[in-house]
């Protein structure tokens, strides 16, 4: 396992412990090349085509195993592997590696020279292999697939870093709390959250984050835009993992399960919540009163009781409210006429659920899950 000895802000370079291991920047997304990743860059294994060699008749062997080379200077860079030395040092940062190659390549994030353009959008990188990779993303290319699943990508780091989702392997560790993640990119992004730097800023708005792509799914709460939509019903959102929750409603899978009790749901993060009926905790608490609960959102909720704040607002009227659920309840009482609550034994509908469920129990004999449990404790 990996530790991190030093992380610059400066350049979001990151220094392991580990005195062998080569880190080298690489370009995600079209942006600065500042992300780090694993020494696996097609430019390093084209380095390491040419200086290593398994066969006898080259002639400069070397002392520590079997490769030999053609040039000498192949076999000097070759024996800094056994020796660990890293002579090409930045001036700039702590950044020190033992091709030269390497270093010009580096130095170009403290210049921000980006040599390397898109010939058919404005993309431009750092490094040829970044640009050979974000060509793939116009021409579908995706080369590297996985042995164990369908999964395919256009960049062997990534495949790399996706088989971990299957070995569980977390080699790079935070030396700061018990975090540790995949990829150098994973932790590159949670140290953030130790130097408070959220260089992801939204326009329109406060929010600011660590990463990117967070930043893209926020900007879809001022555009509208839900891109995921279900095939059974016209439910859209925001995010994939919610959509693949929500189609467990129409499969009625449950595969996130209680240790404790029967409960069985859909969505992880439902039995997060869950779990704190068990152990009692109350992670979200009220800076103004002694309120505690088990959810961000129901904290969100109590803090419009201090603030008197009324973020929804009826398009219709001048009606407004602290909640989503009220206005919701709103529209469909004055404006709407919507009776969303449908009973399933007559053509009855409501407004309310708590109105379709008093209607069961008086018209249909329906007992209530509270009604049912206090007559089977009286057997």
């Amino acid at each position: 396992m990996e530790d991190v000895a030093f992380y610059s802000q400066a350049c979001h370079f990151l220094a392991s412990n580990e005195p062998d291991t080569d880190m080298e920047e690489v370009s995600l997304d079209g942006y600065v090349s500042t992300v780090l990743t694993e020494d696996e860059e097609e430019e390093e294994e084209e380095l390491e085509e040419r200086v290593e060699g398994y066969s006898p008749k080259h002639p400069y062997q070397c002392t520590e195993c079997e490769c030999s080379f053609t040039k000498p200077s192949h076999l000097k860079i070759h024996l800094r592997k056994h020796t660990g030395e890293k002579p090409y040092t930045c001036d700039e940062c702590p950044y020190s590696t033992s091709v030269s190659s390497k270093l010009k390549i580096h130095m170009r994030i403290h210049t921000g020279e980006k040599p390397y353009q898109c010939n058919i959008c404005d993309f431009r990188s750092a490094k040829s292999t970044n640009l050979k990779r974000h060509l793939r993303t116009h021409t579908g290319e995706r080369p590297y697939k996985c042995d164990i699943c369908d999964y395919c990508c256009s960049g062997a780091s990534i495949l790399k870093v996706h088989k971990r989702t299957h070995t569980g392997e977390k080699p790079y560790e935070c030396n700061a709390c018990d975090y540790s993640g995949t990829s150098l990119r994973c932790l590159k992004e949670h140290m953030r959250i130790h130097s408070d730097d959220k260089p992801h800023k939204c326009d329109v708005c406060d929010y600011s984050t660590t990463k990117a792509q967070r930043l893209q799914r926020h900007m879809r709460t001022h555009t509208g835009e839900k891109p995921y939509k279900c095939t059974v019903c016209d439910y859209r959102c925001i995010r994939s993992s919610r959509l693949k929750d929500h189609m467990r409603r129409h499969t009625g899978e449950k595969p996130y399960k209680c240790r404790e009790c029967a409960y069985s749901c859909a969505a992880s993060r439902n039995l997060v919540v869950h779990m704190r009926t068990h152990s009692g905790e109350k992670p979200y608490k009220c800076s103004h009163c002694d309120y505690s609960c088990t959810v961000s959102a129901s904290l969100k909720k109590h803090i419009r009781t201090h603030s008197n704040e009324k973020p929804f607002k009826c398009g219709e009227c001048e009606f407004s409210c602290s909640r989503s659920g009220t206005l919701r309840v709103h529209m469909r009482k004055n404006h709407t006429s919507e009776k969303p609550y449908k009973c399933s034994d007559c053509d009855f509908s409501f407004i309310y659920s708590a109105n379709l469920k008093k209607h069961m129990m008086q018209k249909h004999t329906v007992k209530s899950k509270k009604r049912s449990a206090q007559e089977g404790s009286l057997l």
